[in-house]
């Protein structure tokens, strides 16, 4: 997928950073301030400093380390996802891109929950970063088809579905069927069209790619993209795509 970065000659993109290894919040903020589009407006080393600046520099993309209080290895506390989840409250117009050191499904699925606009290893290149950034920054997503049916495994695994629908708040709840019963009156205020497009987001698309099937501009479904989201009550394509995994999933 590709973003359209922001031009040197307007405002620049303002990104924060939180990671607790020093070395790599500065390597991070170096790699980011040699370009001229991007100023990294402020870093931290703990949520408790996050929190408390972030919504004063109001930045437009948060680069989040995943794990924090020297615990980077496997199983490990996901703090930095519950950072984005708090700032996604605060801020709403935040792109949160989730940095870690371990391609762990837990760590993406509860990222994913929890807002975040991207996921990314710490082994990416420099180039591959900066564009993550710009992307997340121009609204769109950090997940390939791949990584997006990795999440969607992972919402279809036993005893899954009912609990992560209740953190993204729109699940099944105690299983009654009244929260699935709103989830498909949301469904229902879909014209026919966007629910093609919504179709299509659930097969990992990116906006170019639906463009390209339905024969649309990239705008128009931009667009219609953000009514599906808004109609539908989630502030992801990933978690507009898991309503419709869980109504399509045969109930027990």
């Amino acid at each position: 997928m590709t973003a359209t970065p922001v031009s040197a000659a307007d405002a620049p993109l303002r990104v924060f950073i939180l990671d607790d290894h020093e070395v790599v919040r500065r390597g991070v903020r170096d790699l980011l301030e040699a370009e001229e589009d991007i100023v990294v407006v402020g870093e931290a080393g703990d949520a408790r400093q996050t929190l408390a600046r972030v919504p004063a520099v109001r930045p437009q993309v948060a680069v989040l380390d995943v794990r924090l209080g020297g615990t980077d290895g496997p199983g490990s506390d996901h703090e930095g996802i519950e950072v984005c989840r708090e700032l996604r409250a605060r801020v709403p117009d935040l792109a949160c891109l989730m940095l870690t050191s371990f391609d762990d499904d837990e760590a993406l699925f509860d990222a994913i929950m929890a807002g975040a606009a991207g996921y990314v290893l710490k082994q990416i290149d420099g180039p591959a970063l900066v564009h993550a950034v710009r992307t997340v920054a121009a609204g769109q997503s950090m997940l390939d088809p791949r990584t997006a049916k990795r999440v969607m495994e992972r919402l279809r695994a036993p005893g899954r579905s009912r609990s992560a629908g209740a953190e993204a708040g729109t699940g099944t709840g105690t299983g009654t069927g009244t929260e699935a019963g709103s989830e498909s009156s949301n469904l229902d205020r879909l014209s026919p069209r966007e629910r093609e497009v919504l179709d299509l987001i659930g097969l990992g698309l990116t906006n170019r790619q639906i463009a390209d099937r339905l024969f649309l501009s990239e705008k128009t479904v931009k667009n219609r993209v953000s009514a599906i989201l808004s109609k539908l009550g989630v502030g992801r394509r990933v978690q507009a795509a898991m309503v419709v995994e869980r109504l399509r999933a045969p109930r027990p």
